[in-house]
């Protein structure tokens, strides 16, 4: 196809040749990249999978805490409460199955679960620094790594792996002795100290082996305490020399000592044990909390931990309720339970970590005792998926904090807040003390002794958010008063209400408002105080909350709901403030009942010189409300509901003012506005969208492509794209002005949500069951991306962000991005001086140019030196003078000949080669009837030099300079070309030769030729002009 245009082009000039690729090159940048949108990060990740915690002690009071998310490793710092310092590039090929941090490294196994070999990689600092050797006929993952004196340890399935710590080199396989059913799989591993060269592994049979890796033998069995055990789920070493502490599946929990073979202590516990540990600070336990012997248990089948004092026949000494989210019973997307808690070596602090995607670090008070730690630092993310995105608009202020903060909400009832510039920053907005409530109504007991299951602290938060609605305008920040009563206020309570009202006016109210599923009230949020508002907004009608919207001076919130009631409220005083439609005075129903009656029963609407009539108190949308926004003025306010119907309010009187039906063609399933071009987008049913101008009320987009419903969508920042997400797993990016698909990104799963940043630097996407938010970061702020429309061959099917960011570009790369690709399928650039020969054109000579000649006397008057130069001063003393300057060389008679007959052959020549170009290309014009050069010379001059040029045109009798100059003007403006430079021209050419057009006829004829041009083209123009303004205005006018 280029091929074919290149041979067609004939002797049309072509301005750049563009590149042009063959198909493999063209599919494989199709498949790998997008043209707009490159992965940046992963964020909203802590402790995201079953993998348990490493810690590893920095001196005495400093510890690193490394978790895994999948295929990267973080590190955390305690004593700088739990900041990330590490993330560990680059990722490995397959999720993380064990880690163990070893002095200033951490070993990380990977792969294996799909029979396939694993792999065991080892970081420092981050970085990958070596990569152990794994058996050719090892295909099972590597599920625990221990490190002792010189040995690696990997537990496998059915093996234990040994490597030399030194050198990383494999050293030898252990394979245990099979038993009948299967009881040689292995479930958990340590070592003892003191126990030299020695590892305990506990199987599935209760039975434990003691290997001795340096030989590769078994050295002892221990074997279950009774027949109905179970099998081990976790051992751990005691701080006493030879004790071991063993728990097995049915909740035994055994202190046996190793080097006699006997249980030493026997405790039950109600749920599955998988993690161990014992406090080594010799404190916590007996009565005042002076002795020693506390061991910490946990499992995940609870979000509990339990703590135990082993003095004394062992007891109960306190549980910590709701730790971490239990699992849930009835719904497993929300991760729960607890996976691995351990006390820091010779420290009253004890870490855990949870399926909920939370790491967690506590202390134990000594002053007063209490057996049950208290919060010390915390950091965590969402613990189901995401489900609504939004990037905080700017504050009214102008703060620099645009598309920093970015809104998410999910399934697990939170909202959070992350930070895209530091990660330390992110954090949950507070639902109020859910923990000092669930100690109110019983669910969490400190003076329970025994580890009955224990109530969701989920169940104690808001119900799961469907939208969100945020304005920062009014905004307190952190001074914000929060009131003085409880969170959320129901009711009226119009007393309280009145008193936080006035004392919030001083400092600001809350700017963020939700709704949440299944429940008629919404809900307000203090973003400066990242905690939970003062009102709960309950609907009108007494329906769901399905919509929410804020006004964008930050004072009203606007609720809508599943049977189409629409509310607005004040966030300062949390009262209810207008209905839409408005409530009918007993007078206005009466006269509605009798304009009903008049009318035949027909009192929607009524034609009143062209343009529609809505009746007060009526227009309610029959169904569910999807979507609110209020314009930019607090003029109206716009919703759409799944009855197809797009409304119009006043905002201050709540009287309708206008609609667009789009049913039964359509349902419409959520709206987004964009203030800057006041333009509306709706996403329907039928897998489009339809863009609006809420000014003309008229459809001037529809956008097709999803071949499933779109979940989410979003404006570009300057209102030039539109994002959209459907569940055909494809985001797709339109170009308003063109209409055009111009890049689509296929994902592995199908996005959920998305957001757009207000400063056009990210994209911000949720998909599938992902609990994290992936970001994007947009390359069109240092490259130019075609408008060309794609098509579905080539959609790009890239890898999403990742936690580390390998693979991905940061903001600033695309700066150093090839700007010089061009599209591979695009044929060379054709280059005309018009496009048709209809139209007029314009010059590419520049303006100050054009209109220098214009004003050229003006100029040079302006330029005139004020005062006559000065005479040079003196030079210095002590230069020479020329009083006595010495005489010229005379020239000889001979050279006086040479210059003579010089001078005598210069005016012999033909007077033609004194001519300048100008007059030349003239004088070939009238000739050839082709004023082209002549033209293109004229335009090559300076403003000075085409003055001078045009006023040295010969007037002389019998000289048609002037005339062949008028010609050529003429033709130029027949052609329709240059427009204004011949209208300068024509300006100056009048001004220097006006007293030469009455003598001479033929000039005046050929300027009669030109204003007849020039009126026909005029007239033309100005039928255009006038046309093209009417059909502008007639589009803009409300009444068409």
């Amino acid at each position: 196809m280029p091929s074919q245009v290149l041979k067609n082009a004939g002797d049309r000039p072509v301005a750049k040749r563009q590149k042009l690729s063959n198909g493999a090159e063209r599919k494989r940048s199709t498949a790998e990249d997008s043209r707009i949108f490159t992965p940046f990060r992963t964020v909203g990740l802590v402790s995201s999978t079953p993998v348990p915690f490493t810690s590893i002690p920095l001196g005495k009071t400093s510890f690193q805490i490394t978790t895994s998310v999948g295929r990267c490793l973080q590190t955390y710092d305690l004593k700088r409460g739990l900041n990330l310092v590490f993330l560990t590039r680059p990722q490995t090929p397959e999720k993380i199955t064990a880690t163990v941090a070893w002095k200033d490294k951490v070993f990380a196994a990977w792969g294996g679960c799909k029979s396939s070999q694993p792999g065991l990689w080892v970081f420092k600092r981050g970085k990958k620094v070596e990569e152990l050797k794994i058996p050719g006929d090892l295909t099972q993952p590597i599920n625990q790594i221990i490190i002792f004196g010189s040995w690696i340890v990997g537990r496998c399935h059915t093996r234990i792996e040994v490597w030399k710590s030194t050198t990383f080199e494999h050293y030898t396989t252990l394979y245990p002795t099979s038993t009948v059913g299967g009881g040689n799989e292995l479930t958990a591993m340590c070592n003892m100290p003191t126990y030299l060269n020695k590892i305990f592994a506990g199987r599935t049979d209760g039975g434990m082996d003691i290997w001795n890796v340096s030989t590769g033998k078994i050295v002892y069995t221990v074997l279950p305490p009774s027949a109905d055990c179970g099998a081990i789920t976790a051992i751990q070493p005691s701080p006493a020399l030879s004790l071991m502490a063993i728990a097995y599946s049915e909740g035994y929990i055994v202190i046996h000592d190793i080097r006699t073979d006997r249980e030493k202590l026997r405790l039950h516990s109600d749920t599955t044990i998988s993690s161990i540990s014992f406090r080594t600070d010799g404190q916590g336990a007996g009565e005042d909390g002076r002795r020693d012997g506390v061991m910490a248990t946990s499992g995940p089948t609870t979000g509990d931990i339990t703590f135990w004092d082993l003095n004394k026949g062992g007891r109960v000494m306190g549980v910590l309720r709701g730790a971490h989210n239990p699992p849930a019973v009835t719904d497993s997307i929300v991760g729960g339970g607890v996976n691995k808690v351990e006390f820091l070596a010779g420290q009253p602090v004890i870490i855990s970590s949870g399926l909920d995607n939370c790491l967690k670090s506590w202390i134990f008070d000594e002053t007063p005792y209490s057996p049950i730690p208290r919060i010390l630092h915390s950091r965590s993310g969402h613990a189901a998926p995401v489900t609504r995105l939004q990037f905080l608009p700017a504050e009214a202020d102008g703060a620099d904090t645009g598309g920093k903060w970015l809104l998410s909400a999910g399934k697990d009832r939170s909202l959070w807040g992350w930070s895209l510039r530091r990660d330390g920053q992110s954090t949950e907005l507070s639902q109020g003390n859910i923990r000092k409530k669930a100690k109110k109504l019983g669910i969490l007991a400190n003076a329970s002794l025994v580890n009955e299951p224990s109530a969701s602290l989920e169940d104690l938060k808001a119900p799961e958010i469907t939208c969100i609605a945020s304005c920062l305008n009014r905004d307190g920040g952190m001074n914000a008063f929060a009131g003085t009563g409880p969170v959320w206020q129901k009711g009226n309570q119009r007393h309280q209400k009145a008193i936080d009202a006035t004392q919030s006016g001083t400092t600001g109210w809350e700017s963020v408002v939700t709704g949440h599923r299944g429940d008629h009230f919404a809900r307000t949020w203090f973003w400066g105080r990242k905690r939970a508002g003062r009102w709960a907004l309950e609907t009108g009608d007494g329906a769901h909350v399905s919509s929410v919207a804020i006004s964008p001076c930050g004072t009203f919130a606007l609720v809508g709901s599943h049977a189409g009631g629409i509310d607005s409220f004040n966030l300062q005083s949390g009262m209810h403030r207008q209905r839409f439609p408005a409530r009918l005075t007993p007078a206005q129903a009466r006269k509605l009942k009798i304009d009903q009656l008049e009318r035949g029963n027909n009192p929607s609407q009524g034609q009143a010189n062209g343009s529609k009539r809505f009746q007060a108190g009526l227009g309610r949308h029959t169904e569910e409300v999807t979507g609110l926004v209020v314009d930019s003025l607090n003029k109206y306010v716009i919703s759409c509901s799944l009855d197809g119907m797009v409304k119009f309010w006043d905002f201050a009187t709540g009287s309708l003012v206008d609609e667009l039906n789009w049913f039964p063609m359509t349902r419409i399933t959520n709206i987004k506005y964009h203030a800057p071009s006041d333009l509306i987008a709706l996403t329907c049913d039928d897998h489009s969208i339809r863009v609006v101008d809420i000014v003309t009320k008229k459809t001037i987009r529809e956008l097709w492509g999803c071949e499933g419903n779109i979940t989410d969508f979003s404006f570009s920042n300057d209102g030039r794209w539109i994002i959209a997400a459907s569940k055909d797993c494809v985001i797709r990016i339109w170009d308003l002005p063109t209409g055009h698909l111009i890049d689509a990104i296929r994902t592995a799963k199908p996005c959920t949500a998305l957001a757009f940043s207000s400063t056009g630097e990210f994209l911000a996407t949720a998909c599938g069951d992902s609990i994290g938010v992936d970001v994007w970061t947009n390359k069109t702020l240092f490259k130019h991306v075609p408008t060309r429309q794609i098509s579905e061959k080539e959609i790009a099917e890239i890898e999403g962000p990742t936690v580390s960011g390998e693979g991905g570009h940061g903001l600033i790369d695309g700066a150093f991005g090839d700007d010089d690709e061009e599209p591979a399928d695009s044929a060379p650039v054709q280059s005309a001086d018009q496009l048709s020969d209809d139209m007029m054109t314009l010059s590419l000579v520049p303006k100050s140019r054009w209109q220098t000649l214009l004003h050229l006397d003006l100029i040079k008057q302006r330029n005139k030196p004020i005062e006559p130069p000065k005479a040079p001063e003196k030079a210095p003393f002590f230069l020479p003078s020329l009083e006595n300057p010495q005489a010229l060389p005379s020239i000889g008679p001979e050279e006086q000949q040479d210059n003579a007959a010089e001078r005598s052959r210069i005016m012999k020549m033909n007077s033609v080669t004194s001519e300048g170009n100008f007059t030349v290309t003239l004088r070939n014009g009238r000739e050839s009837l082709d004023y082209e050069p002549f033209i293109e010379n004229l335009k090559t001059l300076s403003p000075s030099a085409a003055d001078l040029e045009i006023r040295s045109l010969n007037a002389a009798e019998g000289s048609d300079e002037l005339v062949a100059f008028v010609h050529a003007l003429s033709s130029r403006l027949t052609q329709k070309r240059d427009y204004e430079l011949v209208q300068a021209w024509m300006s100056v050419f009048l001004r220097l030769h006006n007293d030469s057009i009455a003598l001479d006829p033929r000039l005046v004829e050929a300027l009669k030729v030109w204003k007849d041009e020039q009126q026909k083209e005029g007239r033309r123009l100005g039928d255009l002009v006038g046309y093209c303004s009417g059909v502008v205005g007639f589009l803009r006018s409300p009444r068409t």
